[in-house]
């Protein structure tokens, strides 16, 4: 595990595709060789690996989704470059609109 006792993500991926999806270890190869998976590789790799099976599994499953600062300016970033507004980056990401609006007033001057 790593300091601040978060799961080795990279590991946990790495099994589930040699065990489970072996078809798509090629797909994914080019997250699985970073040294340190972010949230938004985490994501990513989820969703190569797992299609969403229903509209409220996705909606429950977002609930439960936590991102870090540094994260967060990433996203907001992303935002910037592409030229979206606050709703079609929240659908992007699965996000409220309502905490797109929150993190641009707290991490935007």
């Amino acid at each position: 595990m790593n300091n601040n006792s978060q799961p080795d993500f990279k590991k946990i991926y790495t099994d589930i595709i040699q065990k489970k999806f072996p078809e798509k270890e090629k797909a994914c190869q080019n997250i699985l060789n970073k040294k340190v998976l972010t949230e938004l590789d985490v994501i990513a790799i989820n969703n190569m690996i797992f299609a969403p099976f229903s509209e409220d599994l996705v909606k429950s499953n977002q609930r439960h989704r936590s991102y870090c600062k540094s994260t967060i300016i990433k996203i907001l970033e992303f935002q910037k470059e592409t030229g979206m507004n606050n709703t079609k980056l929240a659908r992007h990401y699965k996000l409220s609109r309502n905490t797109v609006s929150k993190w641009k007033k707290l991490f935007i001057v």
